[in-house]
């Protein structure tokens, strides 16, 4: 259908009342080719509508430019963009409709604001690279990201118009002579070579973003295009108040040729230790308080008595979405009035173990925990709290603005070592009372890890520090032979810790073996391909082999340092952004599709598969009876270990939230024969593991 006109005199009346289904109510912005409308379907959902301009719509070129622009979008659709939802590129007025994303754009952002501070442009960083990633994947280069492409919504970065571009394969080319693209985001060769523009573009163009929104200008700054095209292809940027931790990476970025460049994979593992922090609600202050006033800080009061859980599950049925339905149904709890306390009596396992629930935190996202001195360590953006594992009551709770959501407290050197914003400043918590037993400044660094008794700082140029977890003091620094910038893997009841770089080729990975005390090199392996650690078992190390490209798992790998043996067990099926855990020979992976499957390294086969119907879930833990795993929605999935069954779930507890994505779900935890897990309503709630079918 094409959009309809309003009726009136002028060019236009041009405005149209709909394209499509899709009410027009009010208009965005204009650009050159188009103009993008607020709209609304007929349920009433908010739309975001491009309507091509009239005198573009006549001319047969462009059409096939906005054919391909709608394939595009609709090919990256996900978690980082604005997702299609309907489109008539062959209308009078060829349209395109997307989900309305609220925020601005960073462009205006930056206009209004002035520059971000360091913390949140490394988050804004890792955001642009994983929206990079998930687009490179499907074989799509944008060519032409630039701040006003950039939306900066609650839930994190949005890349949006894809009006320029172009798939690997296509057969569409650049015409001679025409140049496409914004001259201060575009990359070298996008002047020299326009027909030979791949994915390390948009890198290019990444760093150039980086630098406006550090700065508010670009790396390359005049008031003429062609002036801006010769510095591009010769001038080395100019990264003057751009933040000294992050420099060296944007640096990284604006090489001037494109194997130079760093893959989106590669930024991730540099701003690993924030790219799960997504407190994009500072990014828009004003929006926080838009709806509701904040809270007041708390002061000292009675903490709120858990909620006891409690009640059968209804049993499975046949299909994993009747499962959905079921479990959701069945576990709707029963209070009595509106005291907030349950009716019945809580259920308690024949141990004398009962289950419960609480809601120790903020409400506004999902609490990430572990185990460790006898309590339940728990953070969100804020705060870090300890539980009592039997009943859920507060311990003690920590506020600090630096911690981060994303990640759990850790017990290192006896101490709870909480999940800070990348700064200069350390600390150690007391694990009986959460009180700090000693802070210290330390050097800026880029990520930091948890090994045995240590911390381990890595600096931007690569120089990797040991802080002693109990006391704070230094233990040694230097660099890792091999290593340009290091990321680290440890492992619980795994006294090593695991420096990794991969090649930028993707061909190899160095994997070296240190000891977190000395900073001594334990062992040093080179393995083929790219490879992420899974965790080690019985003296080997196992990694998941995925593609260089895209990232996919593609593969099992156990290494053995003593031998030096190496053993590959190729997958069925690729994975995408698998997460995995090891026990003994097998290996469980979770893919973001919904596919949960176990490897025996031993027997070299795929010893089950199964499609557990959610969109993605949190990294697998198992027991070695059961795998578990938490869902988008606060569902706790429980699968039998040896052969792939789903033996139960709870109910799911969604929160305020629930329109935005989690970057990183929490990982349930197991100990003492009980599952923990958490949810994005901000309940932490505890099960008997022995039994999930009774949940």
């Amino acid at each position: 259908m094409a959009p309809q006109r309003n009726a009136g005199a002028g060019a236009e009346a041009e405005l149209p009342e709909y394209a499509g289904h899709y009410r027009l109510e009010s208009c965005l912005g204009s650009g050159g080719m188009g103009v993008v409308h607020l709209a609304r379907s007929t349920s009433g959902m908010k739309l975001a509508v491009k309507v091509v301009h009239a005198e573009f719509a006549r001319d047969p070129e462009f059409r096939g430019r906005f054919r391909q622009e709608v394939a595009a979008a609709r090919r990256v659709s996900g978690a980082f963009t604005a997702s299609v939802v309907d489109a008539d590129p062959e209308a009078e007025r060829p349209w395109m409709a997307t989900l309305f994303i609220p925020g601005p754009t960073l462009s205006d952002h930056v206009k209004r604001n002035g520059p971000l501070p360091s913390a949140q442009l490394r988050r804004l960083m890792a955001g642009l690279a994983e929206a990079l990633r998930d687009i490179h994947r499907v074989g799509v280069v944008h060519r032409d990201l630039k701040p006003s492409n950039v939306l900066l919504a609650e839930d994190g970065p949005k890349v949006i118009d894809f009006g320029i571009s172009r798939p690997k394969d296509s057969e569409l080319r650049t015409e001679t002579g025409k140049l496409i693209g914004t001259p201060p985001f575009m990359a070298p060769e996008q002047f020299r070579r326009p027909r030979e523009v791949g994915p390390a573009a948009d890198i290019f163009a990444l760093g150039s973003v980086m630098v406006h929104a550090a700065t508010g200008r670009g790396p390359f700054d005049s008031d003429s295009p062609y002036v801006v095209a010769y510095q591009v292809v010769h001038d080395e940027p100019d990264l003057t108040s751009v933040p000294e931790d992050l420099a060296p990476l944007v640096l990284r970025c604006l090489a001037k040729e494109p194997e130079d460049r760093p893959t989106p994979d590669e930024l991730m593992r540099e701003l690993r230790s924030v790219a799960a922090s997504y407190d994009t609600q500072a990014f828009i202050p004003a929006q926080r308080t838009a709806d509701a006033p904040r809270p007041e800080p708390r002061t000292e009061e009675p903490e709120r008595p858990p909620k006891r859980r409690f009640g059968k599950r209804a049993a499975l049925g046949a299909g994993a979405a009747g499962l959905a339905l079921i479990g959701a149904l069945a576990s709707v709890p029963l209070f009595d009035g509106a005291s907030g306390t349950p009716s019945a009596a809580p259920k308690t396992s024949s141990a004398g173990f009962t289950a419960w629930e609480a809601t120790p935190g903020s409400g506004e996202s999902a609490p990430h925990c572990s185990y460790g001195a006898g309590k339940l360590l728990c953070s969100q953006p804020g705060t870090v709290f300890a539980l009592d594992p039997s009943d859920g009551h507060v311990v003690w709770r920590h506020a600090d603005a630096r911690v981060l959501g994303g990640r759990p407290p850790m017990i290192s050197g006896g101490l709870v070592q909480p999940p800070l914003d990348e700064g200069r400043r350390l600390e150690g918590l007391d694990p009986a009372s959460g009180k700090a037993r000693w802070q210290q400044s330390v050097p800026a660094y880029s990520g930091q890890a948890t090994a045995g008794d240590a911390l381990l700082l890595t600096s931007a140029d690569g120089t990797v520090t040991g802080v002693d977890s109990s006391s704070g003091d230094t233990k040694w620094s230097l660099r890792i032979p091999g290593h340009r910038a290091p990321y680290f893997a440890s492992f619980a009841g795994d006294p090593l810790a695991y420096a990794m770089s991969t090649s930028d080729d993707g061909a190899k990975t160095r994997v070296t073996a240190v000891d977190p005390e000395t900073g001594d090199v334990r062992w040093d392996a080179q393995l083929k391909g790219t490879l992420e650690p899974l965790g080690t078992a019985q003296g080997s190390v196992f990694f998941v082999g995925a593609d260089a490209v895209y990232g996919d798992a593609k593969a099992v790998v156990r290494y053995t340092p003593d031998s030096g043996a190496v053993r590959r067990v190729a997958l069925p099926v690729p994975l995408e952004q698998a997460h995995g855990t090891v026990r003994g020979n097998l290996v469980y992976l979770m893919g973001s599709g919904g596919s949960l499957v176990a490897v025996d390294i031993e027997a070299r086969k795929q010893r089950w598969s199964l499609e557990t119907s959610v969109s993605r879930a949190s990294a697998p833990v198992t027991d070695g009876r059961h795998v578990y795993v938490t869902a988008p929605d606060g569902r706790l999935l429980a699968v039998d270990a040896r052969e792939g069954r789903l033996l139960g779930q709870t109910a799911a507890r969604l929160g305020a939230n629930s329109d935005q994505v989690m970057a990183a779900l929490p990982e349930p935890v197991i100990a003492g024969g009980h599952i923990y897990a958490a949810a994005p309503d901000g309940t932490v709630f505890a099960l008997d593991a022995r039994d999930p079918s009774t949940w």
